[in-house]
């Protein structure tokens, strides 16, 4: 008859657990943020595709470029959204990776640091791309100020 494991092994796994629980915590976060950018820059691409129907030319050609701009945004947080994601199973594997290693008590130490390590780059890569979004939304907003002076 196999062994159960005692109470303080599992304990043990779940106070190493906590990390990646945490990071998975600020990732839905992160997720919830793009989500919502994602959400108002598909609404304003819905309103400047119906102004544009009846803009005059200056005008049209205005809410193509910012059009434009808006289908690069949605492109970029949807590789951010990707990105988020992909974070997040990979710390849910560590997660099970550590469990499963503790419970059948295999060494794979390695591999476990080599999935936190890819959880982390994946989240690394989200916020940059985040980082670059938020600077292409601030092209249409520069612009804007242009057109006032």
């Amino acid at each position: 008859m196999p062994t159960l494991p005692a109470v303080t092994t599992i304990a043990q796994t779940i106070q190493l657990s906590l990390a990646p629980v945490f990071m998975l915590a600020a990732i839905g976060q992160v997720l919830n943020v793009l989500a919502g950018r994602l959400a108002r820059v598909i609404d304003r691409a819905r309103a400047l595709e119906e102004a544009l129907v009846h803009a005059p030319e200056d005008a049209a050609q205005r809410h193509k470029w910012e059009l434009r701009l808006l289908d690069e945004r949605m492109s970029i947080i949807n590789g951010a959204l990707f990105l988020a994601v992909a974070s997040a199973v990979m710390a849910c594997i560590v997660i099970a990776m550590l469990f499963v290693a503790n419970l059948a008590k295999l060494h794979i130490g390695t591999w476990i640091a080599l999935a936190f390590i890819v959880a982390v780059t994946l989240l690394i890569l989200c916020l940059i791309a985040f980082m670059w979004e938020v600077r292409v939304s601030l092209r249409a907003i520069h612009v804007r100020k242009e057109i006032l002076l």
